[in-house]
């Protein structure tokens, strides 16, 4: 295939010509004339599975003919026959050892670094390590280092790079991938040199970036019929530049730099780099733009010398279209609406970008379309259905089990999910609402079985939902958190619940937790786990979940059906392989392309240059190089984002070195062809605005519905006559429309549940005391706020405040109490102290309780109520808060059956707060006889045709929410905006 030669051959593939076409065409003519089985007898060695797919399509598209040898880069093991070693440790048991290592150490010094993070830890140390290895550093390098800082931060990562060290030592009789991967190709590149292959040995598509590559890379250059092939080779660069690569500090952010890096090791110079295939670029002048736009840094100034040579940048620049749209949402939108232009004029395009956020969101406008984009990427395997379900699972065994937890479960779609499904999603919908309405905070097997039992009096078919609701109990009901186990019992007690959980009931083996391509890969994953979980030693129920989610979270699974074959999302290491018709670079942001240099917790820049690791600065310079050949293609759109979520965004570096570049170029119209580009993305920033243009609507009005007098509420408690005062509307919406607020799932330790223990223990005690008065001490009070705690209250945390509450007016309550009951005592209590009143004529009726009645020697009632915040004042109740005074009336008209008419002398509020207080009733000032002939006049009107139910009336604040504020679409009106009565029917 190539003549005799005394130089290493290295070829060049220009940006923007689709490299594996290329790479097929250069191998044809050099064959040219040749035996078919010539081709055959190639090896072609590429640096990704995508492109070893495109070549085979390639070449399956004709002339018919033989295939080469096609093999990755990270499978050399054939490449020479004899050359093998035996399989590597798998990285997992690797992993899991590292991990115990760090977990050692982090136990003898808890100092070093928190419990937390000794995943964080692992994963960024067996990096570093995997690095070492590719690089060829050993850790006696690292530690030789010499650092002057004697920080306290690298002492303690050298107790970590210790650690390191250990796990290196092993490397030569156990080596993991990336050792081995070292191991073959220093043993192949041995035996070449004393035994070159006559065949051809080609390398190509790879940058040479990772040390063991460049290895291999330059072994085959130097062989008799070897070759590298070098994708997105800057033609346009003049050679003299190409040395200014070389100085104390390289740029290693350069596109190129690699690729000179790659001919000084080889001693080859620019001149000696020749075209592959004589393929032409798509914009040859586009490729010079760019060019100049990438120079070093230490030559920017050759703008000047070069700029005005440049020519035809209207040519150059009117496939270019840049569209800076105002948001991301926008981007995203404007991305889309040019992908499904191009599926309608039949063109082949794709999304190239490092930003998955921005990928998810045009993926999710494609949607309306109807278009399927082919993402190479796929889905994070711990965000598809199986890998959600696997950490929701795990999580049980780290913390007390909740309703949400037990709920989010129940209703994931892989619960359950063999026979008997449609049932289960019924059962699961009757037990949330059971549990709304009555609160399990923390569900239990005793709890679950209480709860199932209300729901099963209600339904036609009881016992299919007590079997179901006893494995619910049976399976969730029981605690799961443990202490330390060994990872191989948290693994096989993990897989065992997760699939109990999705056979079911009928404990169905033909579930679908491990069925289609997610599933089949979280069962891999899982498994692997369970073959190396002797190596993983014992371990937390957190550290166990933390494991499992991060080994999920390092998978991706494709599973797309039917994805459109035209369109596609590329990440930039896809991107260099490929070829397509129009090519949208997304998300040109600075620290998202390029993206921010990964936080380094071992060693700065300086020590990574001495020891001879990647620079953050090769990260960058790769990215580069993905965007000058991207932005090389026959059409290209460049998208970014003036403002992210929080702040206004930074334009990538290339972007901002494009757009002064031309703009420096007046005279060859530069800013006017920066001008059209933008104009460009202008107009689909306004098709985009266009398709999210809407008419607006005028605000709903505050709404005062008159609905028909027999559909008027007729029976209301004394509580909701304040109700009715301040928010007409939210007794309208609870009794004439029948709705009540859903409780959240989740009861909370919210102000009406701490009303709630309040009372019971005040009733209790009080009941208590009437039976035993010595007991009328702060002890018993303790003792009985103890008990009701326990039994009502299951948050600690919350337990511990309300004592301490109640603790702090103990005393004050005491002697409040005993001034009481010198002269009454209790009598009633709030479940038997229910009240009734009718007016006969209105058809009306007024009921409620009252927390507690005393009765004095006289025969004369008295009214308490106990309030844990701040009880209302004497004006608020002349006005509003009209409780005590209706039950007041109540009494003295006989509406207390237990009690008959009676006088009453006294009713009050206790107020058991922060500053407990007791605020009596006006009873002087509003009488009974003037309470119910107020109550009448009020309910007359509200029984009346022609009065409204005005939504927040009187509101006691502004911002106090009300339940039914949303329906009454409080936020398009205020407490300015008139009423708007409306006749119902």
């Amino acid at each position: 295939m190539f003549e005799p030669s005394d130089i290493p051959r290295l070829f060049g593939v220009a940006p923007g010509v689709d490299f594996p076409a290329a790479l097929i065409a250069g191998l044809r003519t050099r064959l040219d004339g040749q035996p078919p089985q010539a081709m055959a007898q190639v090896d072609l060695i590429v640096n990704t599975r995508r492109m070893a797919r495109r070549l085979r399509e390639i070449f399956d598209a004709g002339p018919p003919g033989f295939l080469p040898r096609v093999r990755l880069l990270t499978e050399v093991d054939t490449l020479v026959p004899g050359i093998t070693l035996p399989p590597a440790t798998p990285s997992l048991q690797r992993r899991l050892e590292l991990i115990q290592l760090i977990s050692c150490l982090l136990d003898a010094d808890p100092k070093i670094a928190p419990r937390a993070s000794l995943y964080a830890l692992s994963d960024s140390l067996a990096g570093l390590i995997d690095e070492m290895q590719g690089e060829g550093v050993s850790a006696q390098q690292i530690a030789d280092l010499d650092v002057s800082d004697q920080s306290g931060h690298w002492e303690r990562a050298k107790q970590f790079l210790e650690i390191a060290h250990t796990y290196l030592d092993r490397m030569s009789s156990q080596p993991d991938t990336e050792a081995r991967q070292r191991q073959m190709v220093q043993r192949i590149a041995a035996n070449w040199e004393n035994e070159p292959p006559e065949h051809p040995v080609i390398v190509a598509g790879s940058t040479g970036s990772r040390g063991t590559t460049s290895l291999l890379m330059q072994a085959v250059a130097r062989l008799p019929q070897g070759a590298l092939v070098l994708p997105g080779f800057d033609f346009d660069m003049p050679r003299h530049l190409w040395g200014m690569l070389e100085s104390e500090q390289p740029p290693e952010d350069h596109p190129q730099y690699r690729f000179f890096h790659m001919m000084k090791a080889l001693d080859v110079t620019r001149p000696q780099v020749t075209d592959w295939a004589e393929i032409s670029p798509p914009s040859p002048a586009r490729n010079a733009l760019v060019s100049l736009s990438l120079r070093p840094a230490p030559v920017t100034d050759t703008w000047l010398s070069e700029g005005p040579k440049l020519v035809d940048l209207d040519l150059a620049t009117e496939a270019l279209t840049l569209v800076e749209a105002p948001t991301p949402r926008i981007e995203a939108l404007s991305i889309a609406m040019r992908l499904r232009k191009a599926v309608e004029e039949g063109k082949t395009a794709a999304l190239i970008t490092p930003d998955r956020m921005l990928t998810r969101q045009v993926t999710s406008a494609l949607d309306r379309w109807n278009i399927l984009p082919d993402d190479s990427a796929g889905t994070p395997l711990q965000l598809s259905p199986p890998g959600r379900f696997l950490r929701h699972v795990a999580n049980l065994f780290v913390r007390k089990l909740d309703a949400e937890a037990l709920l989010t479960l129940l209703k994931h779609p892989l619960t359950h999910s063999g026979d008997g499904r449609n049932n289960h999603q019924l059962n699961t919908q009757r037990l949330e609402m059971q549990i709304r309405k009555d609160g399990l905070p923390y569900p239990n097997a005793e709890g679950l079985t209480r709860i199932g039992a209300k729901v099963a009096a209600g339904i036609e078919d009881p016992e299919g939902f007590l079997s179901w609701i006893a494995w619910v109990a049976e399976t969730f009901g029981t605690s799961h958190t443990s202490p330390a186990r060994d990872l191989s019992d948290w693994v096989e007690t993990h897989l065992g619940l997760a699939e109990q959980i999705a056979a079911g009931e009928p404990r169905d083996p033909q579930h679908e937790l491990w069925k289609l391509k997610a599933g089949q890969k979280a069962h891999e994953v899982m498994e692997n786990l369970r073959t190396h979980a002797a190596h993983g030693g014992v371990m937390t129920a957190s550290d166990y979940a933390d494991l499992a989610g991060s080994l999920l979270g390092t998978e991706e699974v494709r599973d797309r059906n039917a994805p459109h074959p035209h369109v596609m999302i590329w990440g930039t290491l896809e991107a260099r392989v490929q070829g397509a018709e129009l090519v949208i670079l997304g998300g040109l942001n600075d620290r998202t392309w390029p993206e921010a240099p990964p936080p380094d917790p071992w060693l700065n820049r300086q020590m990574r240059l001495k020891a001879g690791l990647l620079l953050p600065e090769r990260r960058i310079g790769l990215s580069a190089h993905d965007y000058q050949q991207a932005i090389a293609a026959p059409e290209v759109m460049l998208t970014r984002a003036i403002r992210s979520d929080e702040a206004e965004t930074v334009p990538s570096r290339w972007l901002n070195r494009l757009e002064n570049l031309l703009n420096g170029l007046p005279d060859q119209k530069g800013a006017d062809a920066m001008r059209q580009m933008r104009k460009r993305g202008a107009y689909w920033i306004s098709q985009t605005e266009a398709l999210e243009a809407f008419t607006r609507t005028d605000p709903a009005p505050r709404p005062s519905p008159r609905p028909p007098v027999p559909a008027r509420p007729h029976t209301l408690s004394v509580t909701e006559i304040n109700r009715l005062i301040r928010d007409p509307y939210a007794i309208y919406a609870k009794h004439t429309l029948q709705l009540r607020p859903v409780n959240p799932l989740v009861q909370s330790p919210d102000a009406p549940v701490r009303g709630i223990v309040l009372h019971r223990v005040m009733e209790l005690f009080i009941k208590s005391v009437r039976g035993d008065p010595t007991l009328l001490s702060k002890a018993h009070l303790l003792n009985v706020t103890d008990e009701v705690l326990a039994e009502e209250a299951p948050w600690p945390a919350a337990r511990l405040m309300w004592r301490a509450r109640i603790e702090r007016v103990a005393d004050w309550f005491i002697t409040q109490e005993q001034t009481r009951q010198a002269y009454s005592s209790p009598v009633l209590f709030e479940k038997a102290a229910k009240g009734t009143i009718e007016f006969k004529d209105l058809g009306f009726t007024l009921n409620g309780y009252a927390d507690r009645i005393d009765r004095t020697e006289d025969g004369d009632a008295l009214i308490y109520d106990y309030k844990t915040g701040t009880p209302p004042s004497k004006k608020e109740q002349q006005f509003f808060d009209k409780q005590l005074l209706l039950e007041a009336a109540m009494i003295e008209e006989g509406g207390f059956k237990e009690l008959g008419p009676t006088p009453v002398a006294h009713a009050a509020f206790i107020g058991l707060g922060s500053t407990p207080v007791e605020v009596a009733a006006p009873l002087d000032e509003e009488p009974p006889a003037a309470v119910l002939a107020g109550l009448r006049k009020l309910i007359e009107s509200y029984l009346s045709q022609d009065q409204g139910f005005t939504s927040r009336r009187i509101v006691k604040t502004e911002d106090a929410a009300g339940d039914y504020d949303q329906l009454a679409r409080f936020g398009e009106w205020d407490g300015t905006t008139p009423a708007t009565p409306e006749d119902l029917t």
